[in-house]
Protein backbone atom coordinates (compact mmCIF):
# COMPACT_ATOMS: atom_id res chain seq x y z
CA UNK A 1 0.00 0.00 0.00
CA UNK A 2 2.33 2.73 -1.21
CA UNK A 3 -0.12 5.59 -0.59
CA UNK A 4 -1.19 4.74 2.95
CA UNK A 5 0.90 7.48 4.62
CA UNK A 6 -0.30 10.09 2.13
CA UNK A 7 -3.92 9.04 2.70
CA UNK A 8 -3.42 9.30 6.47
CA UNK A 9 -2.05 12.82 6.06
CA UNK A 10 -5.01 13.77 3.85
CA UNK A 11 -7.48 12.41 6.42
CA UNK A 12 -5.74 14.39 9.18
CA UNK A 13 -5.74 17.55 7.02
CA UNK A 14 -9.45 17.06 6.39
CA UNK A 15 -9.96 16.89 10.14
CA UNK A 16 -8.07 20.17 10.56
CA UNK A 17 -10.30 21.83 7.96
CA UNK A 18 -13.45 20.52 9.67
CA UNK A 19 -12.30 21.80 13.08
CA UNK A 20 -11.27 25.13 11.56
CA UNK A 21 -14.68 25.52 9.90
CA UNK A 22 -16.64 24.41 12.97
CA UNK A 23 -14.89 26.73 15.43
CA UNK A 24 -13.76 29.53 13.05
CA UNK A 25 -10.14 29.08 14.04
CA UNK A 26 -7.78 29.97 11.19
CA UNK A 27 -8.88 30.12 7.54
CA UNK A 28 -12.50 30.85 8.43
CA UNK A 29 -11.41 33.74 10.64
CA UNK A 30 -9.21 35.51 8.06
CA UNK A 31 -8.43 33.52 4.90
CA UNK A 32 -5.83 35.88 3.44
CA UNK A 33 -3.81 36.11 6.65
CA UNK A 34 -4.11 32.35 7.17
CA UNK A 35 -2.84 31.62 3.66
CA UNK A 36 0.18 33.88 4.15
CA UNK A 37 1.01 32.33 7.52
CA UNK A 38 0.54 28.78 6.25
CA UNK A 39 2.70 29.32 3.16
CA UNK A 40 5.39 31.06 5.25
CA UNK A 41 5.45 28.13 7.67
CA UNK A 42 5.67 25.55 4.90
CA UNK A 43 8.45 27.46 3.12
CA UNK A 44 10.37 27.86 6.41
CA UNK A 45 10.23 24.14 7.13
CA UNK A 46 11.02 23.20 3.52
CA UNK A 47 14.15 25.34 3.66
CA UNK A 48 14.96 23.72 7.01
CA UNK A 49 14.52 20.28 5.41
CA UNK A 50 16.70 21.19 2.44
CA UNK A 51 19.48 22.39 4.74
CA UNK A 52 19.16 19.19 6.77
CA UNK A 53 19.30 17.08 3.61
CA UNK A 54 22.29 19.04 2.34
CA UNK A 55 24.12 18.52 5.63
CA UNK A 56 23.29 14.82 5.62
CA UNK A 57 21.13 15.04 8.74
CA UNK A 58 17.79 14.28 7.06
CA UNK A 59 17.20 11.43 4.65
CA UNK A 60 14.25 9.57 3.21
CA UNK A 61 13.64 6.28 4.96
CA UNK A 62 12.50 3.31 2.92
CA UNK A 63 8.98 2.10 3.66
CA UNK A 64 6.20 0.45 1.72
CA UNK A 65 3.66 2.98 3.03
CA UNK A 66 4.99 5.96 1.08
CA UNK A 67 4.84 6.75 -2.62
CA UNK A 68 8.16 6.76 -4.41
CA UNK A 69 7.56 10.31 -5.69
CA UNK A 70 10.26 12.76 -4.64
CA UNK A 71 10.24 16.52 -5.11
CA UNK A 72 13.98 16.73 -4.59
CA UNK A 73 16.73 14.37 -3.50
CA UNK A 74 15.66 12.75 -0.21
CA UNK A 75 12.48 14.89 -0.13
CA UNK A 76 9.31 12.83 -0.67
CA UNK A 77 6.05 14.43 -1.79
CA UNK A 78 4.50 13.38 1.52
CA UNK A 79 6.74 15.90 3.27
CA UNK A 80 4.75 18.77 1.73
CA UNK A 81 1.53 17.34 3.12
CA UNK A 82 3.13 16.66 6.50
CA UNK A 83 4.45 20.23 6.74
CA UNK A 84 1.04 21.56 5.73
CA UNK A 85 -0.56 19.46 8.47
CA UNK A 86 2.06 20.56 11.01
CA UNK A 87 1.55 24.26 10.28
CA UNK A 88 -2.25 24.00 10.08
CA UNK A 89 -2.42 22.06 13.35
CA UNK A 90 -0.20 24.62 15.06
CA UNK A 91 -2.34 27.54 13.90
CA UNK A 92 -5.57 25.76 14.86
CA UNK A 93 -4.09 25.11 18.31
CA UNK A 94 -2.89 28.71 18.63
CA UNK A 95 -6.40 29.95 17.84
CA UNK A 96 -8.24 27.19 19.72
CA UNK A 97 -6.46 27.13 23.08
CA UNK A 98 -7.66 30.63 24.09
CA UNK A 99 -11.23 29.64 23.13
CA UNK A 100 -11.02 26.47 25.22
CA UNK A 101 -9.46 28.36 28.14
CA UNK A 102 -12.21 30.99 28.06
CA UNK A 103 -14.93 28.34 27.86
CA UNK A 104 -13.48 26.39 30.79
CA UNK A 105 -13.10 29.56 32.84
CA UNK A 106 -16.70 30.59 32.11
CA UNK A 107 -17.95 27.12 33.02
CA UNK A 108 -15.93 27.20 36.24
CA UNK A 109 -17.21 30.68 37.14
CA UNK A 110 -20.78 29.60 36.40
CA UNK A 111 -20.46 26.49 38.55
CA UNK A 112 -18.99 28.51 41.40
CA UNK A 113 -21.76 31.10 41.27
CA UNK A 114 -24.53 28.50 41.27
CA UNK A 115 -23.10 26.08 43.80
CA UNK A 116 -24.70 26.25 47.27
CA UNK A 117 -21.59 24.70 48.81
CA UNK A 118 -19.52 27.69 47.77
CA UNK A 119 -21.96 30.42 48.83
CA UNK A 120 -21.42 32.24 52.10
CA UNK A 121 -23.48 30.99 55.02
CA UNK A 122 -24.94 33.32 57.66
Amino acid sequence: MPVLYLLGLLVALTGMVVLDRRFTLFFWRDARRAAVVLVAGIVFFLVWDLFGIGLGVFFRGETSFMTSIQIARELPVEELFFLTLLCYLTMNLAAGVPLITRALRARSDGARAGSPALEERP
